[in-house]
């Protein structure tokens, strides 16, 4: 959920995208002498490129998903029309719109599709040549991109257009995306800059950033399908999916006592002890901002201040209208134990159905009328009859970033009775709980290294 314009996600951020590839892009002598004109311009060396990007799911918002229950196989599902309590609506529900006015007077333009790299005329899920031209390539490919150029406003029409630095000084800088062509949009999402996934990918916070890597050395894409891990809050993809064991292997560790944990335990539990973000919030109620415009009342933490919980997790995950989180478990030979940030979220469900109902964030985001909101939402998906009533939901967020070498977690963090993993909750029995629980199983080991450290 992005509910403010895309010129004030990017405020948090630096003008320039920055951190940009050292290798020199071809074709830019053609650029400079001739200009960029979209799409049109990168396909004279990358021909039919434009037309495979409109079939992935940076631009449909939606895919089909056949590792999480309770969906039909045969649909598309995502940002698109997905409706949960972290954003409590949709690109369908809340498309680019202007709000009513707030106390103030004022008014302003809202949606969830704020981020969608098209001009909004051309929007989620569009096909044929108008959408093609519509991709705006540099916003993630561009070094020098200009995002004040990118705002959304409306046009001579009456359209609400989101426009785009089409300028031969941002072509100039083409290359592989950097760090914050990608986070621009993805550290924003949800509400704010750090709110939902609550991880800065900076040289402090992550080994990966500390060695100038950035997001696509491990998020390789191929024909702008991007590899994704299997967080079960995040159902669509593109059908590539990436993994730490990818570039560490099976035996990452000079000790082969760690390595004999890698069958079941998965590499961020140990190297991700901690994260951050937004860890409940309230959709029922909304509170007034300085601006005098409305926000849902929410809690969250700073980056590295939440604790993990910690669970089986076999990739594939329980959906109901109150939970979405893991399944898996300790005799299930595909499960291993991830790391999990849980997240409650309180919003309206239907009496009649028990299923959560969506938000239109247009009214209460101008006058705080959460109510109003659920009926716009109600009308545009032709629901007619509803009882909204408050409820909460539970989701887990996978953890998979903040990786951390210094301070990974070593055998007495876990292996203890005050440890952090819940043994009991995770199917062990009190007698192997006793037995692992006891530093008696690295007692020695621990003891030599304090000598080397003392």
């Amino acid at each position: 959920m992005k509910r403010v314009v895309f010129t004030l996600l990017a405020a948090g951020l630096s003008l320039g995208a920055g951190n940009g590839s050292a290798e020199e892009h071809p074709g830019k002598e053609s650029i400079a002498k001739s200009g960029y004109n979209g799409p049109s311009t990168c396909e004279e060396c990358h021909p039919g490129t434009a037309a495979k990007f409109l079939d992935t799911v940076h631009w449909k918002h939606a895919s089909k998903v056949t590792h999480v229950e309770n969906l039909d196989p045969t649909q598309e599902y995502g940002m698109k029309n997905r409706i949960y309590t972290f954003c409590n609506g949709n690109d369908i529900v809340n498309n680019l719109k202007e709000t009513p006015k707030n106390a103030a007077g004022k008014t302003k333009v809202t949606g969830c599709n704020s981020c969608h790299p098209g001009n909004h005329i051309q929007d989620i899920g569009s096909t044929g040549p108008k959408a093609e031209a519509a991709i705006d390539c540099l916003i993630c490919h561009s070094s020098d991109y200009d995002f004040r150029q990118r705002k959304v406003t409306k046009n001579e029409a009456g359209e609400v257009v989101i426009t785009q630095d089409r300028s031969t000084k941002a072509a100039l800088a083409v290359g592989k995306p950097a760090v914050k062509n990608c986070m621009v949009c993805h550290e924003s999402a949800g509400g704010g800059v750090l709110v939902k996934r609550g991880f800065a990918f900076t040289a402090e916070y992550d080994v990966h950033a500390a060695k100038k890597m950035v997001c696509v050395d491990c998020h390789k894409a191929k024909d702008h399908k991007i590899p994704t891990g299997f967080d079960p809050n995040n159902w669509a993809h593109d059908g590539v999916r990436v993994s730490c064991l990818d570039c560490h292997g099976a035996s990452p560790h000079k000790d082969p006592d760690y390595n004999s944990h890698t069958a079941k335990i998965a590499c961020e539990t140990c190297h991700i002890p901690r994260t951050g973000g937004a860890f409940a919030k309230d959709f029922t109620k909304w509170e007034m901002g300085a601006d005098k415009f409305y926000e849902p009342t929410t809690l969250h933490k700073e980056v590295n201040q939440n604790v993990p919980v910690y669970a089986w997790y076999n990739q594939t995950v329980a959906n109901t209208p109150h939970f979405i989180g893991p399944k898996g478990s300790r005799t299930d030979k595909k499960s291993k134990i991830y790391p999990f940030k849980i997240y409650l979220g309180k919003g309206f469900y239907d009496e009649y159905t028990g299923n959560l109902l969506a938000m239109d964030f247009a009214e209460p985001m101008a006058t705080g009328d959460t109510l109003a909101g659920i009926a716009s939402a109600a009308k545009t998906l032709g629901i007619e009859k509803y009882k909204p009533v408050p409820g909460w939901q539970t989701i887990y967020f996978s953890i998979s970033h903040l990786v951390t070498k210094k301070k990974a977690l070593s055998c007495e963090n876990c292996h203890a009775a005050n440890g952090v993993l819940n043994f009991k909750e995770l199917g062990y029995s009190d007698f192997e709980i006793q037995r692992l629980t006891n530093p008696g199983i690295y007692f020695e080991k621990l003891a030599e290294k304090q000598k080397e450290d003392w």
